[in-house]
């Protein structure tokens, strides 16, 4: 697979994007699609700028907006350092390493991560990241801004040589990376490390359905954001639609998401742990959990932040849609959603919670 035909402003032109002739630059493949069933099992390729092996993925939901890409650390090994002015979520797939971050100038600052950890280089910082098994490589999972700023530069050497350091953001300070979150408002943490999001605790938020837990997470002062999310067994989430670029990675649980525009035909995609799904801009979708476990995910978010605002559109993925929202209220579905969703049950010999669930939001 190559990165062909990426629809970016321009491209309908026929001129290439800044993003697109920087991906040319990098001689990676560039995965497409909506879906990636198992990130794990991601075909990997030379990467001789960062010093490993990886690939980009350009789904259809990013539109441009942000990518992704999976990068693999060989068993003892380091990748090369780096730094660039567009922000990194990072994800650790597998395995277990260290990361260094510094300043030009300043103290490096070394923190360890394993498997289902979170976390975010400071922008335009210096890092490099290291596995710290000799037998077995690392995979990281980074969704970044990188389309965005390179497109608005227009100048692939200032975005990753330009010498200003953001003080502001990250300034070596001892406890950066430790892990403590600071709350600014219920629902929200505000931190720069994350041990594991799979185990990470959650409080509930009833609002978006199927008596789920949901967090908000901030991270080394960026505009972009995540948030992870988990709902129980027997039970699906409200339709809701929102902007572009929004990277879901499952967790936990087995399932499927049902996503459409509005008037066009639905498409369904199943999903297990390691699965990876970006719905475009202004479709609806929709998660139903038919395993024998809670359903957690991931959504790595681009421009979304609430401490940093005036970047994004305002989505109202809370507020039924009669209202004006973007959020589809169980009342308000089609029968079919619940019927279907109750005869995937049967199937597996799982019971249905929905009854409680929609006595519980009346």
């Amino acid at each position: 697979m190559v990165a062909t035909n990426l629809r970016q402003s321009g491209s309908e032109l026929g001129a290439k994007t800044t993003y697109q002739l920087f991906l040319e630059k990098e001689g990676l493949p560039a995965v497409q699609g909506f879906h990636i069933e198992n990130i794990n099992e991601v075909e990997l390729h030379p990467w001789a700028r960062v010093g490993g092996h990886g690939v980009y993925l350009n789904l259809e939901g990013a539109e441009g907006v942000n990518d992704c890409y999976i990068c693999e650390i060989a068993p003892g090994q380091s990748l090369t350092p780096q730094k660039h002015m567009f922000e990194a979520l990072v994800y650790v797939v597998s395995g277990r390493g260290a990361t260094t971050i510094w300043q030009d100038g300043g103290r490096r600052q070394t923190f360890e991560w394993g498997e289902g950890a979170l976390f975010s280089p400071p922008l335009n910082a210096r890092y490099q990241h290291f596995n710290g098994q000799g037998d077995k490589p690392v995979r990281l999972l980074a969704m970044t801004n990188a389309p965005t700023v390179l497109n608005l530069y227009h100048n692939v050497d200032f975005v990753f040589n330009c010498d200003y350091r953001f003080t502001d953001r990250y300034a070596g300070e001892d406890d950066f990376f430790s892990g403590q979150a600071r709350i600014p408002g219920e629902g929200f943490h505000d931190t720069n490390f994350i041990r594991d999001v799979r185990s990470y605790e959650l409080p509930e938020r009833k609002d978006r359905g199927a008596g789920g837990k949901m967090i908000m997470i901030e991270m080394s002062n960026n505009v972009m954001s995540a948030h992870i999310s988990q709902f129980p067994v027997g039970t699906y989430k409200k339709a809701h639609r929102h902007g572009a670029g929004a990277h879901v990675i499952i967790l936990k649980g087995e399932g499927f998401s049902m996503v459409w525009r509005e008037g066009d035909d639905i498409k369904r995609y199943n999903w297990r742990a390691g699965s990876l799904l970006v719905p475009p801009e202004r479709w609806f979708h929709q998660h139903f959990n038919v395993g024998g476990e809670p359903a957690r995910y991931l959504a790595l978010k681009p421009f979304s932040s609430r401490k940093f605002p005036g970047l994004r559109k305002q989505w109202g993925t809370s507020e039924s849609v009669k209202l004006g929202g973007d959020q589809i209220e169980y009342d308000d579905e089609d029968p079919y959603i619940r019927q279907m969703f109750e005869a995937e049950l049967a199937k597996r010999g799982v019971a249905s919670q929905m009854g409680s669930v929609y006595k519980a939001a009346s």
